[in-house]
């Protein structure tokens, strides 16, 4: 075996681990750790494709970006962003699900695999300037600007989503916190001038009948 087909079997198994992990984990950071390791099999399957500059991007934007955003996204949620207990019943279902969803695929990718041509079929010489950063540029900003702002769009949704439901239990914390202290204040506190100089909250009860002086 050579060291080509050697450096595309290791991407091609960093990239399929890497997925199986981003999907089956249970720990978000399992899962960003999965989908690293997907995204640098996808840029070493560039790099043999001798498609250099999509390589660099592939690390630069999704790798140094994408699951840094992820993260920082997971840390912010906090554990509290995923539950503690999951029904058994939606656990069959979604696996079922999902395996089914599975065997379809495979059943119809081994049905046009085995209906294709067996002889490879020809591509057309490309320019010089294919898979350069002034061709990528051109096309990205011509026919792909769509898709490239509503992924930033969505990047920036994702982001705001993510502080919003981030947010939402800590007010309502922070809203139980100062509910206490406000009942603290109202009825553990001095309400005898006796007990005016003791500590919140050793106030001594009150005598029946006895009132403020």
């Amino acid at each position: 075996m050579s060291v080509t087909a050697v450096f595309f079997t290791v991407c091609a198994l960093l990239s399929l681990v890497g997925a199986l992990v981003t999907v089956g984990a249970k720990s978000p950071i399992r899962c960003a750790v999965g989908l690293l390791a997907t995204i640098l099999g996808i840029a070493g399957l560039f790099l043999k494709l001798n498609a250099q500059f999509l390589a660099a991007i592939q690390l630069i934007v999704y790798a140094g970006a994408v699951v840094v955003l992820f993260v920082f996204v997971v840390m912010l949620l906090g554990p509290d962003a995923t539950p503690k207990e999951v029904g058994l019943g939606k656990a069959r279902v979604a696996r079922a699900l999902g395996a089914g969803l599975l065997l379809v695929l495979a059943v119809l990718g081994m049905v046009l695999l085995a209906a294709s041509n067996a002889q490879p079929t020809p591509l057309g010489a490309v320019s010089p300037t294919h898979g350069t950063a002034e061709a990528v540029g051109g096309l990205l900003f011509t026919r792909g600007i769509v898709p490239f702002e509503l992924a930033t769009a969505l990047l920036i949704v994702a982001v705001v989503g993510a502080i919003a439901v981030a947010r939402a239990p800590q007010q309502k914390k922070k809203a139980v916190r100062t509910g206490a202290s406000l009942t603290q204040r109202l009825f553990h506190g001095p309400i005898h001038p006796r007990d005016a100089g003791r500590p919140l909250g050793d106030a001594a009860p009150a005598v029946l009948g006895e009132g403020p002086r």
